[in-house]
């Protein structure tokens, strides 16, 4: 999107958004029925606009089939344990999407620039992390998007959306996640 592009007018927006959240509902209604095991991670700093996105995609949706993970701080025994485990348990069981508000790569981002993680763990998530979501893929979960040159894969590549106009930067995240999983709409019996 050109630096110079206007925003995007309310009511274009609203428009767009209804159309896609038809998409999204059918794209729900296809995990459901295949059972699919998707995963989708919103990344970025506060006031990025992750939020808003994620509100904006399950806004229609089924919270049963479509959920949001967005993990506290984690507690003393949490710290203990494998970096990864407390990820796993949010994980989407079949037929369903799991929306990480947040996730694993927290470790490379936050904690490190917090000093909430040493060197040698930053070092290991680096490591760990390609590794850890390949298990993920091959086990069936569809899975999106110094760090990116590490975790960009091309099994599980990153996206990034410029998101200086947020009615534009929802919509093409939306665009982009039905365009990421092929799916037909079947109505219901």
């Amino acid at each position: 999107m050109p630096a110079t592009a206007p925003k995007l007018k309310r009511k274009r927006f609203v428009d767009e958004v209804d159309r896609l959240h038809v998409e999204l509902v059918k794209l729900q209604e296809y995990v459901k029925a295949r059972g699919l095991r998707v995963v989708v991670i919103f990344e970025g700093r506060d006031a990025a606009g992750k939020g808003g996105v994620i509100k904006t995609i399950t806004q229609d949706l089924n919270p049963r089939v479509c959920r949001v993970a967005a993990l506290p701080a984690p507690s003393d025994r949490e710290r203990t344990q494998w970096y990864f485990q407390r990820y796993v348990a949010e994980l989407p069981s079949g037929g369903e999407m799991v929306l990480f508000d947040r996730s694993w790569y927290n470790r490379a981002g936050v904690e490190r620039v917090m000093g909430f993680c040493t060197e040698e763990e930053y070092q290991e998530f680096l490591r760990a992390c390609p590794l850890f979501e390949e298990m993920l893929i091959r086990s069936g979960i569809k899975l999106k998007d110094v760090m990116f040159a590490h975790t960009d894969t091309k099994l599980s590549p990153w996206w990034v959306v410029q998101a200086d106009d947020k009615r534009r930067a929802r919509l093409n995240t939306i665009t982009h996640l039905l365009a990421s999983i092929p799916y037909e709409y079947q109505a219901p019996a």
